[in-house]
């Protein structure tokens, strides 16, 4: 059975239709929590963030935390700690590039000549004299070395024992080479001087890449990267407490 039904319809002047619509409204979304905020970037990413909201209302200085971690060269926002809806992390941490990634240098990884050369012959650009460049992977794939070894054992009826090994290794390769690639992401390039340290088993040479500069460039860059955000940091937000791991 039909119900009548009085409708009651205020149309402004003017109006030529009025549409009338039957049935259940759609459903209201239900609330979802808010997105977590879990940011990772390069140096400088904590202090930039700081500077963008920190008057916002996102997060009040004292519900945040900043923790210092200079061996792994990180400097991590905690904000909001105690709020399990709305906390966040913000990281700001040194990444190497991947061109020096790839040499594993001051690492026990070792490079057959031809896998060195492959991957020089492919990076050229890393030298800053092509052409010597291209004479040093010739070089490689032509790898040649002399060896020489000499072993000396002796056994005494008294007990004495000499036990002596000696190995004297000339090859048409360089000591070192330079080559000029970023050691880290977001940087410019610098010139590294690679020293090459043989490994002979029997007929078998391989190379690690060594380099003391390398390491020196490292150290200091770590610390004078973290000192110089974290001053920032003392300055956009100076009630934040900072901690050293």
């Amino acid at each position: 059975m039909n119900e009548n039904k009085q409708i009651v319809i205020n149309a402004e002047a003017g109006t030529k239709e009025v549409i009338i619509r039957e049935g259940a409204a759609p459903k209201l979304l239900d609330p979802k929590a808010p997105l977590p905020c879990n940011i990772e970037g390069l140096a400088g990413s904590v202090a930039e963030y700081l500077k963008k909201r920190i008057n916002t209302g996102q997060f009040e200085q004292k519900n945040c935390t900043i923790l210092v971690d200079r061996e792994d060269v990180r400097i991590t926002l905690f904000f909001n700690e105690r709020d399990e809806y709305n906390q966040g992390k913000v990281v700001s941490q040194i990444r190497l590039h991947p061109d020096f990634e790839s040499l594993r240098i001051n690492s026990s990884y070792a490079w057959s000549p031809v896998e060195l050369a492959m991957l020089l012959k492919m990076h050229r650009y890393w030298f800053e004299d092509r052409i010597e460049g291209m004479k040093l992977v010739s070089t490689l794939f032509n790898y040649k070395a002399d060896i020489a070894q000499k072993v000396e054992q002796s056994v005494e009826g008294n007990g004495n024992r000499q036990d002596n090994f000696s190995q004297v290794v000339n090859s048409n390769l360089p000591n070192s080479i330079t080559l000029k690639l970023p050691i880290f992401k977001g940087k410019e390039p610098q010139a590294l001087e690679i020293e090459f340290f043989a490994k002979v088993d029997g007929r078998d040479v391989a190379f690690l890449l060594i380099s003391p500069g390398a390491n020196e460039a490292f150290e200091a860059f770590r610390d004078e990267v973290i000192d110089v955000e974290l001053n920032s940091i003392r300055e956009i937000a100076p009630e934040i407490a900072i901690i050293e791991k």
